[in-house]
C-alpha cells in the first residue's frame, strides 16, 4: 500500500433523497474512531444548504439547483486536500456527493472512477419514481441527464463513460421495472452476477488494469455501503439482497488502493439511524482500517 497522509472530509448532504439519516455517516464513523485509527486529518465538515419536498420542475430533480450549487463547494474543499498532497477520504451523505468529488478532478485533468455500489445509479429524471438524484448520479457525472446538473462549472461531463467501473451492482430488476436508461456501452460493468462468474479479485484487477491506463490522471474510488450483503449491511435505506462480504469489499479496495494511481474514496448511504446496535457501523470502520492501514502507534 503506497504510504499516503489522509484527510477525512465530512459532506452530510442528503440532497439527493427524499428522506433523511445518512447525514449521520460521517458523525457516526467518526465517534467510532475511523480518524484516530488511519491517523487522518480533519479537514472539515460542510455545511449543506436547505432541501425542497418537491423536486425542480426543470429537471425532475429533488434539490436539482441545491446540487448544482453546492457542489462546487465541496470540489472546492476536495481540491484542497489534494494541494496538500494528502489523500481526501469524504464521508457522506448521500451519492450525488459524487458530483463534487468528481468535480475537483475534473479541474485537475482526466480522471477514471471506479464506482463501487449495489445500485447501477443511471436513471434519468422522467424514470425516477421520487426524483432522487442518488438514484441518478452516475448518469448526471458521465453527462446524462439536465445540463443544470451534468455540466456543473462548465467541466461536463465530470468523467468520460469509457473511464468509469461500475462494480458489484445488483439492482436489474428495479432498473427493469422503472425503466432506468441502459448504462453506456463503452462503460466498463462488472455486476454482481459477473463478479460470482470472475471471481471478485480478478475482477477489481481488471478494474484497475482499466483505470490506470496511460492517458488517465489517476481513479477515484466511490463506494456505497448498499454493495454489502444486506445481511450484514441492513442499515441503508434501499435494500437489495445479497452483495458482497466484508472481506469480498476489503479485497476490493486493497487491490484499487494498493495503486498509487488511487487518489481518493468517498463513502456513501449508510444509514445510522437504521443501525441499532451499531454493528454495521463498527464493521464499516474496521474494514477501512484495515484497508487504509492503521498508524504504527495506534
Amino acid at each position: 500500500m503506497p504510504d499516503r497522509d489522509y484527510a477525512i472530509i465530512e459532506a452530510p448532504s442528503t440532497l439527493g433523497l427524499a428522506g433523511d439519516g445518512v447525514e449521520r455517516l460521517s458523525g457516526r464513523l467518526l465517534d467510532l474512531g475511523l480518524a484516530d485509527r488511519i491517523g487522518a486529518r480533519h479537514a472539515g465538515r460542510l455545511a449543506v444548504p436547505p432541501k425542497d419536498p418537491k423536486p425542480d420542475p426543470a429537471t425532475g430533480t429533488l434539490n436539482a439547483k441545491a446540487i448544482a450549487q453546492w457542489s462546487p463547494v465541496l470540489a472546492e474543499t476536495v481540491e484542497a486536500v489534494l494541494d496538500t498532497g494528502e489523500f481526501p477520504i469524504i464521508l457522506g451523505g448521500d451519492c450525488t456527493i459524487l458530483l463534487g468529488s468528481m468535480l475537483a478532478l475534473r479541474r485537475r485533468g482526466r480522471y477514471g472512477l471506479l464506482f463501487i455500489d449495489g445500485n447501477a445509479d443511471f436513471f434519468q429524471p422522467e424514470a425516477e419514481p421520487n426524483g432522487e438524484g442518488a438514484s441518478m448520479d452516475l448518469a448526471f457525472a458521465t453527462g446524462h441527464g439536465p445540463a443544470l446538473l451534468t455540466d456543473i462549472g462548465g467541466r461536463g461531463p465530470l468523467v468520460r463513460s469509457a473511464d468509469v467501473v461500475a462494480f458489484g451492482y445488483r439492482d436489474h430488476a428495479d432498473q427493469a421495472e422503472y425503466h432506468s436508461q441502459p448504462l453506456p456501452p463503452d462503460l466498463r460493468t462488472y455486476d454482481l452476477p459477473a463478479l460470482r462468474r470472475l471471481g471478485v479479485e480478478a475482477a477489481a484487477r481488471a478494474a484497475v488494469e482499466h483505470l490506470t491506463r496511460p492517458e488517465l490522471d489517476g481513479f477515484f474510488v466511490h463506494v456505497d455501503a448498499d454493495v454489502l450483503d444486506d445481511a450484514i449491511m441492513p442499515a441503508v435505506d434501499f435494500r437489495l439482497p445479497g452483495g458482497l462480504s466484508w472481506n469480498e469489499l476489503s479485497a476490493v479496495l486493497d487491490i484499487a488502493l494498493s495503486s498509487d494511481r488511487a487518489c481518493g474514496l468517498e463513502l456513501t448511504i449508510y444509514n445510522p439511524r437504521l443501525d441499532a446496535d451499531g454493528g454495521a457501523g463498527r464493521g464499516l470502520v474496521g474494514m477501512l482500517a484495515a484497508v487504509l492501514g492503521e498508524p504504527a502507534n495506534a
